[in-house]
């Protein structure tokens, strides 16, 4: 069947009851609450681009390198702490 067969409707042989809750069910060795930190990471980002400070670090103030943002995206910051 063409795509421009398909409309934009879903079909109606869908099976799912719409006040019904999604069940995810998850393989051992996934670690939800590591993806939720991810998810969050992402969002915080796209903030961070939305209001022009993504390359900005936000402990010192200072430009986040390139070098590093491309390969650590969801990088913040690049201080170190002297305590440590």
């Amino acid at each position: 069947m063409p795509v421009s067969d398909l409309g934009n409707s879903p079909p109606d042989n869908f099976d799912v009851e719409p006040d019904t809750e999604p069940c995810v069910a998850t393989a051992p060795g996934i670690d939800l609450d590591a993806i939720q930190r991810d998810l969050e990471g992402v969002q915080a980002a796209l903030e961070r681009l939305n209001e022009g400070t993504y390359w900005t670090d936000e402990v010192t103030g200072d430009i986040i390198p390139s070098e590093v943002l491309d390969a650590f995206p969801l990088t913040r910051t690049v201080a170190i702490n002297a305590t440590d």
